[in-house]
Parts: structure tokens; C-alpha cells; sequence
């Protein structure tokens, strides 16, 4: 297919456009291909001329492709790839391939200038995508170096684990809910008033907030949750400013994270310290210290932060 996409160039009946997309995301069914279709799709929306890019930026077709990913019915690493597909649609220049080169985007640079209608048609759905991130209802537990996992949450955690059944559990667990992340990281880039209204709605940054302290040591999420912080601070909307600073209780949670910087023991915590020994220190007291230095710094020029601290 990706041989094929210069072909595209050239389309420009309006019953071509519908053929060419209603295919590529039909081939998001099959779980052997569908890593492919999401890679070629993300590649349309990097180089497709402007008649094919009015196609899928469209909000029927991103509300199509979050709703085909979202079946029950359907592998959850099709959800991970459609997202893949989504995130590229935000921020077509973006490296949306790879843990690792998402991680090594250290910044989100300047905000990013997506058509408002596309994100009209992602926000459809986005409720259904963020009930993924409640991931309270799992039974699986993993022994590590410095306590235990309950859940476990990472890739390489995840290896540990021989159970066939529970593969497509994990396969979410793992990366789905990073691509959730990630996915609210760069939909906050865009600037979209809408977009943070609705997130304010669904509890999302409190949620995503939750899972940063809940899991101290997986710094692919930190990343992502720092990169969610650092948009909602510099959000021209005041009530998501506010939200975030207030119902999120964004510094009580980093003066808690100061007051007691070692992991904690208690049960019911999915990253609890070994018994028997000192607790480690927290690993995410790196990207507190950037954030924390972003607030005083906004803070110079934003009453409403200013107050806060």
C-alpha cells in the first residue's frame, strides 16, 4: 500500500476519496495487518494533497475511525494503532512510531494548528476512549526490585507474563493506556477551547494526574503527563488553568510528593515498596522539579498562578 500512496496524488473524485479511506481503515480489522494501514494512513496525512486531506481531517471520518477502533469486538491493538493515526492527524510532523522516539520528543514545541473540525469529530468518542484508563478492576500483580505492581504498567513488565488470555488485557494495559496519554498530550496542543472543556467534563487531566503519582517509576508516562501539565498551565482558558490548579490540586499533590518522596506501603496503592526494607525514593521527582519551576516561572506573569502558590 505504501508503494502505492503516490497514486493518491492524483485522486480527485470525490467517490475515489470515500473508496480509498473506507479501505484503508477496513484493513484496521485484521490484526495482521493493521499496524500497516494505521502506518500508511499516518503517511497520507503527512504528504495528501489537499483534496485528500480535507478527507480525512474531516470529522466524519476521525469519528468513524474512533468509533471502529472502540468495538468490543475488535483487537485493542487496533485502538492503539487508530490512535496512532489520530495523533498523527493532530500533529503530522510528529514521530508517532515507537515508544522510543515518542520519548526522545523531550518537547512539544509550538502549539500546533489542527483543524478545528478534526477534533470536532475525536471528541465524539472520547469518553469511551478515557473509561480505559480505569484499569482498578485488574487482578494481575508483578513482583519488582523495589516492591510490587498491582497492576503492572509498562512493556517490559508485561513480558513476565505467559497467560494467552490474558494477552489482549495486557496489550491495552500496557500500551493502550500510553497512547491514551500521549493522545490528550498533543489533542492539548492544539488549543482547542472545546477540546478542554470536554476533558474538564470527563475528569481526564485528574485521571492522567492520578496515574503519574500511581506509577512512580514508568517514566514513558511521566513523560506525557508533564507535557499535559505543562499545555494546561499555559492554556489561555482560565478555567482549565483553574481546574487544574484547583480541582486537580496539582500543587497539593507536589507538596505531598516533597513531604513524603519515598514510596509508600499502603495495599491499596498499585506501586507499593517491598516489605522488609527502606523504601526507595519516588521516581518521578525529576519531572516534579520541571514542573514545579514552570509554575513559579508563569507564576511571575499570571495572577491567578501567582495566587495559588
Amino acid at each position: 500500500i505504501l508503494e502505492d500512496i503516490p497514486d493518491l496524488w492524483n485522486i480527485t473524485d470525490l467517490r475515489s476519496l470515500r473508496s480509498c479511506d473506507e479501505g484503508v481503515i477496513s484493513f484496521l480489522d485484521s490484526a495482521e495487518v493493521h499496524a500497516n494501514a494505521a502506518e500508511t494512513l499516518c503517511a497520507i496525512t503527512r504528504f495528501a494533497p489537499p483534496g485528500l486531506a480535507a478527507k480525512i481531517t474531516s470529522p466524519n471520518f476521525t469519528g468513524r475511525l474512533f468509533r471502529h477502533a472502540l468495538e468490543d469486538s475488535r483487537p485493542k491493538s487496533v485502538l492503539v494503532n487508530s490512535l496512532t493515526v489520530c495523533i498523527s492527524l493532530l500533529d503530522p510532523k510528529r514521530l508517532t512510531f515507537g515508544i522510543y522516539q515518542t520519548y526522545r520528543q523531550v518537547s512539544q514545541g509550538p502549539m500546533i494548528a489542527a483543524n478545528p473540525e478534526t477534533v470536532e469529530g475525536m471528541l465524539e468518542s472520547l469518553g469511551d476512549l478515557l473509561k480505559l484508563l480505569d484499569v482498578s478492576s485488574s487482578e494481575l500483580t508483578l513482583l519488582t526490585t523495589y516492591g510490587k505492581l498491582q497492576p503492572p504498567l509498562g512493556k517490559h513488565r508485561l513480558k513476565k507474563f505467559a497467560q494467552p488470555e490474558k494477552a489482549d488485557w495486557l496489550f491495552i494495559n500496557w500500551h493502550g493506556i500510553l497512547q491514551i496519554v500521549e493522545f490528550i498530550s498533543v489533542l492539548l496542543t492544539v488549543g482547542s477551547e472545546a477540546a478542554e472543556k470536554e476533558l474538564i467534563r470527563l475528569g481526564a487531566v485528574q485521571r492522567i494526574l492520578n496515574l503519574f503519582f500511581e506509577y512512580p517509576y514508568n517514566n514513558f508516562l511521566h513523560h506525557h503527563v508533564e507535557n499535559i501539565i505543562l499545555s494546561c498551565l499555559e492554556s489561555k482558558n482560565v478555567p482549565f488553568v483553574e481546574h487544574l490548579l484547583r480541582e486537580c490540586n496539582l500543587l497539593g499533590k507536589i507538596l505531598e510528593a516533597e513531604k513524603n518522596c519515598t514510596l509508600t506501603s499502603d495495599p491499596n496503592m498499585p506501586t507499593i515498596s517491598a516489605e522488609g526494607r527502606p523504601p526507595p525514593k519516588i521516581g518521578n521527582l525529576g519531572h516534579l522539579t520541571r514542573i514545579s519551576n514552570k509554575l513559579v516561572h508563569l507564576g511571575n506573569s499570571n495572577a491567578e498562578i501567582q495566587a495559588h502558590l
